[in-house]
């Protein structure tokens, strides 16, 4: 029977109120890393945008919708990293952080495609993919940020968030003068949301990279192109405000930020709306590669299925569910040339995917109600013979709970369909399971993933 942690259900009784600003606030930092930029862009971002709405007049719902919308402009962004690096040819994190330096006239885009299109690729490969760009540029830039915009605006709707919020992350990419993507829209027709949440995102890049005057000569420079107007010149004047750009670089900006938020609009998380939190940051995941849509919560429902049988009970199990689900967000901080290399990954490549494991339980741990169970998830690598990672724990030192997530993924990834292999046969899987029981692959946990099987649970 299975004995649970009490470290690992780190739950509330009811006592504590959660708030969505503080959850889906430390989610961002995975979202930062997503896009290849620094640790608290979103944050800084969202402090910028809810300045410019209160100065605007904004109160409850607007100021609400605002203030989500900017925090988390980059819902989107992971499904469109694995076409970035294919087109660009390279490492889409890079190539994510260096576009959003480039200048607003079509001479700096060209410059950016001269001297960041396949770096370090073989030359021919190089060259064809600058013949494409030069070919079909239009279309591929209107597909990314299409797919970008659009998976944005549906996660925000999965996460609760109103129909305002979505639309504001749809139209994140569209510039006043109606040269922006994906819709061509301009001026008033670009939600407000949208319109300030740009103006957040430029005035952040720019700001980190090269400090507060090269983010206030970036907003003058596109306003009227790029950006309202109107707009840029409230943020200029709220940037000659004292302790404007001091408290930008503060540490505790974050909470900061979360009483920024409207007292009147909190917005507090039950055990139901943390399990959405969690899905819905699995479709983020799972973005990330064409080829694992899904997979996270079908993780999350195996090994589910799994910890009954063991003898966990239903709330035990909905915690397991939830870091299940998890257990892969680290893969966020990972390149996508990584993730899709088709072939065998050399030693630093290699490196750089086992880190996924250990950014899971860092970016876990930020989180408050869920801190419990980060170690839990960023162990679904570790093996019971020691040889695992990213700490080489062994079956003295890994939990239940770590073990069953283990099974559960190396199953799911085995039964599901790559690009260098068709899905195998549940039995298939099951005997390659079943080689690594005592090495890698707990037991019992096995053993209960047979009886789910047998009993038709996963159909």
């Amino acid at each position: 029977m299975y004995q649970s942690r009490q470290a690992f259900f780190n739950q509330t009784d009811g006592s504590e109120q959660l708030r969505l600003s503080e959850i889906l606030g430390a989610f961002s930092y995975a979202l930062d890393l997503t896009e290849g930029q620094p640790a608290g862009h979103s944050i800084r971002a969202c402090w910028i945008g809810t300045q410019i709405a209160m100065a605007l007049g904004l109160k409850g719902a607007a100021l609400r919708d605002v203030y989500y919308a900017v925090l988390l402009k980059d819902l989107g962004c992971s499904s469109n990293a694995a076409r970035v690096s294919e087109m660009f040819v390279g490492d889409d994190r890079k190539l994510k952080h260096d576009f959003k330096l480039i200048g607003p006239r079509p001479e700096d885009f060209g410059a950016f495609l001269g001297s960041a299109v396949g770096v370090g690729a073989d030359p021919e490969i190089r060259d064809q993919a600058l013949g494409n760009l030069a070919e079909n540029v239009g279309e591929i830039m209107t597909d990314i940020m299409a797919t970008r915009c659009s998976r944005g605006a549906d996660i925000a709707r999965r996460l609760r968030l109103s129909e305002d919020v979505a639309q504001a992350i749809a139209h994140l990419d569209e510039h006043w003068d109606g040269g922006g993507l994906p819709l061509g829209l301009s001026g008033a027709d670009i939600h407000l949301g949208g319109r300030i949440a740009l103006l957040a995102q430029v005035a952040d890049v720019f700001y980190s990279a090269r400090g507060k005057d090269a983010a206030l000569d970036e907003i003058r420079n596109r306003a009227g192109s790029w950006l309202d107007p109107q707009l840029c010149a409230l943020f200029e004047k709220l940037s000659e405000t004292s302790g404007f750009w001091e408290e930008l670089a503060l540490d505790d900006l974050p909470e900061q930020l979360w009483a920024l938020e409207p007292a009147e609009e909190y917005i507090n998380v039950d055990e139901d709306y943390l399990d959405d939190i969690c899905f819905a940051f699995g479709y983020v995941i799972d973005a990330k590669s064409p080829d694992t849509a899904g997979h996270s919560a079908r993780v999350g429902m195996i090994a589910d299925q799994i910890g009954e049988k063991l003898g966990m009970g239903a709330e035990s199990r909905r915690v397991l569910r939830r870091a299940a689900i998890l257990h892969d967000v680290g893969k966020l901080g990972v390149s996508s040339a990584i993730l899709e290399k088709p072939g065998k990954l050399d030693s630093q490549e290699w490196e750089t995917m086992r880190a996924h494991a250990a950014l899971t339980t860092n970016i876990l741990g930020q989180i408050g109600v869920m801190s419990g169970m980060a170690m839990i998830a960023g162990s679904h690598h570790e093996r019971l013979d020691g040889k695992g990672y990213p700490l080489g724990l062994d079956e003295r030192s890994i939990a239940m709970e770590s073990r069953i997530i283990t099974v559960a993924d190396i199953y799911d990834a085995l039964t599901a369909d790559r690009p260098y292999r068709a899905a195998m046969s549940s039995e298939k899987a099951m005997d390659i399971l079943q080689e690594e029981v005592g090495s890698a692959v707990d037991e019992q946990c096995f053993k209960a993933l047979q009886t789910v099987i047998e009993q038709g649970l996963l159909e």
